[in-house]
């Protein structure tokens, strides 16, 4: 056999062994079982934001929304490592976040509700900028959102709370004064 031929094959048995090493730490069980990442919401109007897992970790600020989502990007038994539709990247205690998604309006302008998923369809309402609504679904880029009694079809792209990649900013805790 070549060395040409002999260098091609470890690479590609090295190629494959990454591939298998990466499929297996997406594999591995996260302590809640859910996936990583997930999005959740915060159950209640006052949940702390720590700068680690645990309530002897530094508070960096207090949440004042209830049904904020957040983005779970890692775990541990008790605490939530969770971003922010700001991009922050804080822990709180799994107590305080709800398995039912929200979404926000992070654009600068209203974001319009249709009442079927595609641009084209009549507007029913818009979501104000920093307005949060309850997720019923998302299929082929949109998401049916309710606010109130009013339902309607958003593209994702145009919400906080959509996107399957990490939201969070490189930081953690840049902000110092409570939300």
């Amino acid at each position: 056999m070549s060395n040409n031929l002999r260098a091609l094959l470890s690479t590609a048995a090295l190629g494959a062994a990454m591939i298998t090493g990466a499929a297996r730490a997406q594999d591995r069980p996260t302590p809640s079982g859910l996936p990583v990442p997930r999005y959740v919401s915060l159950k209640f109007d006052k949940v702390n934001a720590r700068s680690g897992p645990g309530d002897d970790h530094r508070l960096l600020w207090v949440y004042r929304v209830r049904g904020l989502p957040m983005q779970v990007v890692a775990e541990t038994a008790e605490w939530r490592r969770v971003c922010d539709p700001d991009g922050e990247l804080v822990w709180v205690h799994k107590r305080t976040t709800d398995g039912r998604r929200t979404v926000m309006n992070v654009r600068p302008a209203p974001a319009a509700l249709r009442r079927r998923p595609r641009d084209s369809s009549h507007v029913v309402a818009y979501l104000k900028p920093r307005a949060l609504g309850a997720v019923d679904r998302c299929e082929d880029g949109w998401c049916r959102v309710k606010v109130d009694d009013t339902s309607g079809w958003v593209p994702e792209g145009e919400l906080w709370g959509t996107s399957d990649a990490v939201q969070c900013r490189a930081g953690q805790g840049r902000r110092s004064a409570k939300r």
